[in-house]
């Protein structure tokens, strides 16, 4: 079957899904419900996200079953994650549930043949990516835009001759593609002013643990940590508002609208899609750096995550202080 064929295909098995999803999503009353710590006004779908899962299986179906303990992994942390956006889950079984799969990814990897002292260590890290990306979920089209974001390098480190020296065919491009076309797909219902659906647990916990696999893949096959920068915008707005929560003597699991995003959305009331699109864009830009500094990125990722830190502490001070819920 020709390429073109078969990816037509997958979009409009993709699209019929979603919309299917939808339709099941109203008959269960799946819907995120406005309150106090919400950035949104108006009931909207919960979990449209797993159509990120779903899109692994077709790419099972189409290109044939090649990473058998990653998509075990994403089995399991994906309907866990769906069960906690249909009802709550307590926080020791989705805990579970994430360990677990992310043991199951760094088997696939490879990655558990390395040091023993790094076993626990990567596994905490990777618990803590897939949170901090579930955690980041808050406007419409974040997810989504952010998701393309990290995406496209990756496809570019993957297939482009010449482009990143060594790190060549480091994942199967056909599943970055099928995750990057229900990315798009999502994007359509949710990358606007009134999202008609949210990604919920299901599908930001979902995208990060593909995420998370292709990265440690590159990050093997090139022993290069420094592709952890694809995640750099996430990551610097993730930890540094974990900090600023311990100044402020917070409970850690208690919700809340103190992410740079948030407050850029909430308090300042700039468009979702203005912010998300920022936040993608920035993230764009410095992963094109990124590629094209072979022989600097450890330099240039130690001035890029510094760069972002003063940003992020400057505008804290300046707006702040707007944040009405504490």
């Amino acid at each position: 079957m020709p390429a073109i064929v078969t990816y037509v295909l997958v979009t409009v098995c993709l699209l019929a899904a979603e919309l299917l999803y939808f339709r099941i999503a109203y008959r269960f009353n799946i819907l995120d419900r406005p309150d106090m710590r919400s950035s949104h006004s108006r009931d909207t779908l919960r979990g449209g996200g797993v159509i990120f899962f779903l899109a692994v299986w077709l790419w099972v179906a189409f290109f044939g079953l090649k990473y058998p303990w990653f998509l075990a992994g994403l089995t399991v942390v994906s309907v866990v994650s769906f069960t906690d956006d249909v009802r709550s889950v307590p926080n020791g079984v989705r805990l579970a549930a994430q360990f677990l799969a992310v043991f199951l990814l760094l088997l696939e990897t490879g990655a558990l043949a390395g040091p023993l002292w790094l076993v626990p260590v990567a596994a905490v890290v990777g618990v803590g990516i897939l949170n901090a990306y579930n955690f980041m979920d808050g406007i419409n089209g974040i997810t989504g835009g952010y998701s393309l974001s990290v995406l496209l390098p990756l496809i570019a480190l993957d297939c482009v001759p010449g482009l990143s020296g060594s790190a060549f065919g480091f994942i199967d491009p056909d599943l970055l593609a099928v995750v990057t076309v229900s990315v798009l797909v999502f994007c359509f219902f949710n990358f606007r002013a009134h999202a008609r659906c949210f990604a919920g647990d299901v599908g930001a916990v979902g995208i990060a643990f593909i995420l998370l696999f292709a990265l440690i893949r590159l990050i093997r096959q090139t022993g290069d940590f420094s592709w952890l920068m694809l995640l750099a915008v996430y990551g610097v707005d993730s930890v540094l508002t974990i900090v600023h929560r311990i100044q402020l003597r917070e409970h850690l699991g208690q919700a809340h609208r103190k992410h740079a995003y948030q407050i850029m959305a909430n308090e300042l009331a700039i468009p979702h899609i203005v912010v998300s699109s920022t936040y993608s864009g920035l993230q764009l830009f410095i992963s094109s750096g990124l590629i094209l500094l072979r022989n600097s990125r450890y330099l240039y990722a130690v001035i890029v995550l510094f760069c972002l830190a003063i940003a992020y502490w400057l505008f804290m001070k300046r707006f702040f202080y707007l944040h009405k819920i504490v």
